[in-house]
């Protein structure tokens, strides 16, 4: 199960890919902008990458729930700079979490090797940006949009839905020139799913990963887990570390996380475990 992103190949057969989240943003759910300026966001990626992140995946668009949306301009100029600045002293690989064709293709040119789309290829130009220049991508599955996909989300079947939806974008995307290698799909805990929804999702990941590709699963500090803990965002570690945990078991390839060093952890031991039982 090789990951053939833009310059370099993920084997995700042999390692569980841990995705470090650096949030460009001034709204982060999870974080509040502490990372919002160019030292910090900086300082913060490099702390990642020497807790073991396998990618940087950086954004500048809050997509959490009621966010609303920022020029590409000013998503660009969040982004790109700091790509440029990880690029000049590391080869760690770099996603680009956005829903703009143009965002992707400069953060690609200052060095990006994955777009991390959770809208899955609904900007036009993006999957044939994606063919062309060899980037990997992620496809998200989102019901609504950030501004309204918590609005009482709602599905006859979340996992049929879920599944049938990222098989055909993923189908779209090999239409249009993207390498099948190239694609990893997410269900996208808590983008449009309520607690019910992300449970049946995380609980039956088989559905997904039956379908052949990769998958992916960002459970970090998610509003499920204070749901379920009454725990707030940043008291929400133990928690994430269980859906991780739990997720690798159910056959996740990767996992996108705000706390690297303690998810490399608990996927070691995870991993180990599975192992020893066969």
């Amino acid at each position: 199960m090789i990951w053939k992103i833009r310059g370099a190949e993920l084997d995700l057969a042999a390692k569980i890919a841990v995705l470090g989240i650096v949030n460009v943003t001034p709204d982060s759910f999870s974080d509040g902008g502490k990372f919002f300026a160019m030292p910090a966001a900086r300082e913060h990626a490099d702390r990642l990458i020497a807790e073991g992140a396998d990618v940087l995946d950086i954004g500048g668009e809050s997509t959490r729930p009621g966010a609303q949306a920022v020029s590409v301009e000013e998503e660009i100029r969040r982004v790109v700079p700091l790509i440029e600045a990880i690029r000049r002293q590391s080869a760690v690989p770099i996603s680009v979490d956005t829903r703009r064709a143009a965002v992707a293709r400069a953060a690609i040119e200052a060095g990006a090797n994955i777009i991390n789309d959770v809208s899955a290829l609904s900007d036009p130009p993006m999957a044939e940006l994606a063919a062309a220049t060899g980037a990997g991508v992620v496809l998200m599955h989102m019901q609504g949009t950030p501004e309204t996909m918590q609005q009482a989300p709602h599905y006859s079947d979340v996992l049929a839905e879920v599944t049938d939806f990222l098989a055909a974008r993923a189908a779209f995307a090999q239409s249009a020139g993207i390498a099948r290698e190239s694609i990893v799909i997410d269900p996208g805990i808590g983008f449009g799913k309520n607690l019910e929804h992300n449970l049946t999702l995380l609980g039956r990941l088989g559905r997904l990963t039956a379908t052949g590709f990769p998958v992916l699963i960002g459970p970090s500090r998610k509003a499920f887990i204070g749901a379920l803990t009454g725990a707030g965002a940043a008291a929400r570690l133990p928690g994430t570390l269980a859906a991780v945990s739990l997720s690798v078991a159910l056959g996740a390839r990767l996992v996108r996380v705000h706390d690297v060093a303690a998810a490399v952890q608990a996927i070691q031991v995870a991993t180990a475990i599975k192992q020893a039982g066969g």
